[in-house]
């Protein structure tokens, strides 16, 4: 018979239970201040439940009435340099947050509360209501909260969408050497999710300061924890990673103060991440002003078991018990916060015109002019006053030829030890002399704690370079191996990168630098081929730049690295190993961003490409002998497109074809020629072609995928087509 061992984890996990002595000796004015803030953050959620139930409140109004405790309880123990993100249900750990900011030696809940208070509470209620004078001018609304100044780096309406992003943020504290750290709040269904697995392991593995705090209030939505997963013990997690893992009753707001007190000790002891499960409970359903029993998901008799343990109750009940509060005082602070509350209101909200009485509208002044809807999608540039921009017309530096993976690696070498703040992360970037294609070859031995080989995770290492980025102290380069792995990240490069600049109010700069590579033509079938610029172009944020030669990927890389937008660099595989004029020495030189390049003149068609489709196009040209104009766009995106140098040809030529390799269903050119023909109608003598690859993504089999994808064979025969038209 074989032996069995039993193994225990490595990592601690415990449960924290105040006792009666705990709450004696607690100081007196660490419990008022907690009945402030829990005072303040239930008036103003049943405010806002007011406010959605008389149609007030455009979308979703997540209620976090009765999770109070866990917020308060957590927060009020950090610094003020800490930093705190949430989920969709984050309106308690935001205003924590934030109280804790305006108020550092507490709030006393027998006293009128401060300017900053009350400024703090209007600021948030008019986010959520989507007004101008909110946070994000109202753009972020209920599940979007951001307020970085108070350390509070944004709540998130994506389920674990915010766990990489405070991850990138833990990184960056630690990097800094400020002794921060990050927590990051999840409910319950985020506990199973991707990104917060994934997350967990990269933290451990990298030691990062960084409390992965789940309110377990039960339910997501209407399913039940028990119903979700099979081990209900949600801090059961963390030990599996290696992660030290405490749970405690939410409901307890001095029970999460104490085990929170430990949990900041563990990580600014350097020994790695935390988890936290806290046991709360919404009272209310998912959204909304009605309990969960009217759904039929749980019983009023389960609502009323957890509502006799109230944190507030609780509390209170501590207070008068050890005479530090008579129960008129509490009851007292409890009408001054209502009071509050309606003259916030009143400052936003003023009769309905016409309607019954009581009826109230928002005061149209409150609103944000329309004209704001787009601003702020990307930065304006003013980044680049005072950059040395040339192109290869104006360059006065010596050029050679080299292979354009040795100009990748290059000006990345420069550019760090140039600027400390750059760092390079993915997966086996630290290895291999340079990754699997020696694009950061040298970097790891010249900068040994500025690379940061990953786990294979892409959706972590994508979000936590957002976090790092999104700080402002540091530029990450993330190398993603394949583009079709962004889909494994899609989450993280579209909702969060792409989104945040415009989400939180057009302000803040997100300087990311994403790079990955384009492998169609290398046998590596449809799964590691995909070319992502249409799928790029189509999502607001990102600025795309495609380079074909060493002297371009400098400067545009250059331009990337300097732009404050996140900024995806396309490289196709092809070029790797190809050779072409690069610098010798000067390695510092821009590329303005939105400046295509004229490959070669004509005055019979334009054809627009770029990337390795440019060498083919350009085949096929000198093969039959046209007057063809070839433009190489270099910039993709929208905002960033030469419409000087498209538009300047498309006059002269009358024709335009628009060549790409890939497959035509996530195509960029489709874009592309709906906007030209827009724009460029009246000089067009036919619609705009395109060359593009079938429907298929390209196969492995050598002769499958020569099928698949666009060749020089296929331009030749469509620039003949148009020659005879």
């Amino acid at each position: 018979m074989p032996q069995h061992h039993r193994l225990e984890p490595q990592a601690p996990w415990v449960e924290v239970v105040t006792t009666e002595e705990d709450w004696d000796t607690a100081d007196p004015q660490l419990l008022t201040t907690m009945l402030g803030h829990l005072l303040l953050i239930r008036t103003f959620e049943e405010y806002v439940l007011d406010l959605a139930r008389a149609g007030l409140v455009h979308g979703p109004a997540h209620s976090s009435i009765g999770q109070e405790g866990g917020a308060v309880g957590s927060i009020l123990p950090l610094a003020a340099g800490d930093t705190v993100n949430g989920s969709h249900r984050g309106h308690h750990q935001f205003l924590a947050k934030a109280l804790a900011y305006v108020e550092p030696k507490g709030i006393d809940p027998t006293r009128d509360f401060s300017p900053d208070v009350r400024a703090l509470l209007l600021r948030t209620l008019a986010e959520i209501c989507g007004l101008d004078r909110g946070f994000s001018h109202g753009r972020g609304g209920s599940m979007h909260l951001r307020w970085k100044e108070a350390g509070a780096i944004g709540t998130n309406a994506i389920v674990g969408g915010g766990v990489p992003v405070a991850a990138g943020s833990a990184w960056a504290h630690r990097r800094a050497g400020t002794g921060a750290v990050a927590v990051t709040y999840v409910g319950d269904g985020a506990a199973n999710i991707g990104s917060t697995l994934e997350s967990l392991n990269l933290a451990a593995a990298w030691r990062l300061p960084l409390c992965f705090f789940v309110e377990n209030n039960r339910y997501a939505v209407s399913t039940s924890v028990e119903e979700a997963t099979r081990e209900p013990r949600l801090s059961a997690r963390g030990p599996g990673f290696g992660v030290a893992s405490w749970k405690v009753d939410g409901m307890d707001v001095l029970a999460v103060h104490l085990t929170m007190r430990e949990v900041l000790a563990h990580l600014r002891a350097g020994n790695g991440p935390a988890l936290v499960e806290a046991d709360v409970y919404r009272y209310f359903h998912q959204n909304g002003p009605f309990p969960g029993s009217a759904f039929g998901y749980r019983t009023r008799e389960e609502e009323q078991e957890w509502r006799a343990r109230d944190p507030i109750e609780q509390l209170s009940g501590h207070l008068a018990r050890r005479g530090i509060l008579a129960t008129s005082d509490i009851e007292a602070g409890a009408a001054r916060a209502k009071d509050l509350m309606a003259d916030l209101g009143d400052v936003l909200l003023e009769p309905q015109p016409g309607g019954k009485p009581g009826q109230r509208r928002i005061r149209p002044r409150e609103w944000p002019d329309p004209g704001f809807a787009h601003v702020g999608v990307r930065g304006d540039l003013s980044e680049f006053a005072g950059a040395r921009t040339t192109d290869r017309d104006t360059f006065t530096g010596s050029l050679a030829e080299q292979k354009f993976i040795d100009a990748v690696s290059g000006v990345m070498a420069r550019r760090m030890r140039e600027d400390e703040s750059i760092v390079v992360l993915g997966e086996d970037v630290h290895r291999l002399n340079g990754g699997t294609n020696g694009a950061t070859r040298g970097l790891k031995d010249a900068f040994p704690d500025r690379v940061l080989g990953t786990p294979i995770s892409e959706n972590a290492f994508t979000g936590l370079a957002g976090g790092i980025a999104a700080d402002g102290r540091y530029v990450p380069v993330v190398e993603l191996m394949y583009a079709d792995f962004m889909w494994v990240a899609a989450d993280q490069l579209f909702n969060q990168i792409a989104k945040a600049r415009h989400m939180f109010g057009g302000d803040d700069a997100m300087p990311l630098v994403l790079r990955s590579k384009v492998a169609m033509g290398t046998g590596y079938g449809s799964q590691h081929s995909m070319d992502p610029a249409g799928i790029f172009a189509a999502s607001p944020g990102w600025r795309i730049v495609a380079p074909t030669t060493p002297f371009d990927y400098v400067g545009l890389m250059n331009s990337a690295l300097r732009c404050k937008d996140p900024v995806v660099v396309l490289e196709h595989v092809d070029l790797y190993s190809s050779m072409g004029e690069g610098p010798v020495d000067d390695l510092d030189y821009c590329i303005p961003v939105g400046r295509a390049a004229v490959r070669r003149a004509g005055s019979r068609v334009t054809v627009l490409t770029y990337l390795a489709m440019t060498s083919y196009v350009l085949r096929a040209v000198e093969a039959l002998g046209l007057d063809v104009e070839v433009i190489d766009l270099r910039w993709l995106d929208r905002a960033s497109l030469d419409w000087d140098t498209i538009g300047a040809s498309v006059r002269k030529t009358n024709n335009v074809l628009i060549a790409e390799q890939g497959p035509i269903g996530p195509s960029y050119g489709g874009w592309l020629a709906d906007e030209i023909q827009r724009r460029l109608f009246d000089w067009l003598d036919q619609p705009v072609q395109r060359v593009t690859g079938g429907e298929a993504s390209p196969s492995i089999s050598k002769v499958l995928e020569r099928a698949a994808i666009a060749s020089d064979e296929d331009v030749a025969a469509k620039l003949a087509e148009m020659a005879a038209y």
